[in-house]
C-alpha cells in the first residue's frame, strides 16, 4: 500500500525497480521533473515502477510542503513511502533496517542530496547499477566540482571549517558513498539539473527545463508589482542578520516590493522582524516556489539574493513575461565565521544565472 505521513508503507518485492530518496520538497519536485523528462515510448522509468521514499525531517514547514508534494507524486501514479527517519534516537536504525532489502533489490537509485549523511549511509547498502542525482538547489554545482576534483563531499557553507568528531567517525561511510557516486564500468551516474555544472568524466548530465511544472500549473496571473524571495543565508550562518534585514528593506523600497516569500528554513523570529521593520507581507508557501509562481498571482518582477530560484524560476516561468532579478551579496554582509568559500560560491551562483537581471550589491 502507499505510505502516508506518519505511517511507513510496505511494498511488494517487485515494486522497487527505482527507489528515490528525498528529504526536501524541492528534491521531490525534481524527482517528478526527472520522471516526466524520461517518460515516453522508450521510457527508462514509468510512474508505477518508481517508489519515492520520504526521509522526513522534523521541521514543520518542510514536513508540510513534503506532504503536499507527496500527494502530487501519488497523483502522478508513483508510490510514496513516508519514513519518520528522524523521529527519535532509534528511528535511523529502524528506517535503515526497513529499507535494506529494498535497497539491495533496486535497479536504480535516485537521490536529491549527495551531501546528506543519511543518504550516504543508504548508498553503502545499495547494489544498484544506475544512480541519478536530481537537483537539491545550487549545491549540485558544488557536488559536481567536488566529484571531479576528487574531494570529500562537504556542503559549500561548511568548507574551510575544522572537521569535528562526527566528521571523522563518519569519514569511512562518506568515502564509500563517494565511490558509489563515481561512474565505473559497472555503474552509471546521471545528474539531472537546471544548474550550470561542469562536465565530469563519465557523468551524464541531463537538463531540467521544468517541463512537468509548466505542463501541470499555470500560466499564472501576473500582477504589476514586485515580489521578493527570501533565503536561509542567515540561518546557515553565512550572512549577518542585521545586514540581511537592512538589505531586504532597501531592496523592497527600491523596487516597490510588497510581498516576501519566505524560505522554509527561515526562523519565525527573523520573519517577524522583517514584517515589522519592512512592512512586507510575509508569505510562507505550502509548495516549492516554482509551483507557487506558476499558480500565481505573481509579481511582474521577482527579486532574489543568490539562490536556487535565480536558475529555476526563469525556466518555470518561461513565456509568462515575469522578470527575475538577482542582487549580489555584499562581502560586508558575511559573518566572520562564514566559510572562506562563501563569497566565491555566491558570486558564482549569480554570474552563471541565465535570463536574469543583475542588480548591484547594496551598501
Amino acid at each position: 500500500m502507499n505510505g502516508t505521513p506518519g505511517a511507513p508503507a510496505t511494498e511488494a518485492p517487485e515494486a522497487y525497480g527505482t527507489l528515490a530518496f528525498v528529504e526536501s520538497p524541492v528534491q521531490l519536485l525534481n524527482v517528478l521533473e526527472w520522471a516526466h523528462a524520461t517518460a515516453g515510448p522508450q521510457a527508462r522509468t514509468r510512474p508505477h515502477d518508481l517508489t519515492v521514499v520520504v526521509l522526513s525531517p522534523t521541521d514543520p514547514m518542510t514536513r508540510g510542503q513534503l506532504r503536499r508534494m507527496a500527494e502530487l507524486a501519488r497523483h502522478e501514479g508513483m508510490r510514496v513511502r513516508w519514513e519518520e527517519a528522524r523521529g527519535g534516537a532509534g528511528a535511523p536504525f529502524q528506517t535503515i533496517g526497513g529499507l535494506a532489502s529494498a535497497l539491495r533489490r533496486a535497479r536504480r537509485i535516485v537521490i536529491g542530496d549527495p551531501f546528506s549523511r543519511y543518504v550516504q549511509l543508504l548508498l553503502t547498502i545499495t547494489r544498484a547499477r544506475d544512480l541519478v542525482v536530481v537537483d537539491d538547489g545550487t549545491a549540485t554545482m558544488e557536488f559536481i566540482a567536488q566529484l571531479t576534483g576528487g574531494e570529500r563531499l562537504v556542503r559549500w557553507h561548511r568548507r574551510g571549517g575544522r572537521r569535528g568528531p562526527r566528521d571523522l567517525v563518519f569519514g569511512p561511510v562518506s568515502a564509500v558513498a563517494r565511490r558509489r557516486l563515481t561512474p565505473s564500468r559497472t555503474r552509471t551516474v546521471e545528474v539531472f539539473t537546471s544548474m550550470p555544472v561542469e562536465e565530469a568524466p563519465g557523468v551524464t548530465v541531463t537538463a531540467n527545463d521544468f517541463g512537468w511544472t509548466r505542463a501541470r500549473f499555470g500560466p499564472p496571473r501576473v500582477s504589476r508589482g514586485a515580489d521578493l524571495v527570501g533565503t536561509s543565508l542567515v540561518e546557515t550562518g553565512v550572512v549577518d542578520p542585521d545586514r540581511y534585514v537592512e538589505a531586504v528593506t532597501a531592496l523592497a523600497r527600491a523596487h516597490g516590493a510588497t510581498r516576501y516569500f519566505a524560505h522554509r528554513r527561515e526562523s519565525a523570529d527573523k520573519l517577524h522582524r522583517l514584517a515589522v521593520e519592512t512592512g512586507l507581507e510575509i508569505v510562507r508557501p505550502d509548495l516549492p516556489l516554482e509551483l507557487i509562481a506558476r499558480r500565481g498571482p505573481i509579481g511582474r518582477l521577482i527579486l532574489s539574493f543568490p539562490s536556487t530560484v535565480v536558475h529555476t524560476l526563469p525556466l518555470a516561468l518561461a513565456g509568462t513575461g515575469v522578470r527575475v532579478a538577482v542582487c549580489d551579496v555584499n562581502p560586508l554582509w558575511l559573518k566572520e565565521t562564514a566559510s572562506p568559500r562563501a563569497q566565491g560560491f555566491l558570486s558564482g551562483v549569480t554570474t552563471t544565472a541565465r535570463d536574469v537581471q543583475r542588480l548591484p550589491a547594496l551598501g
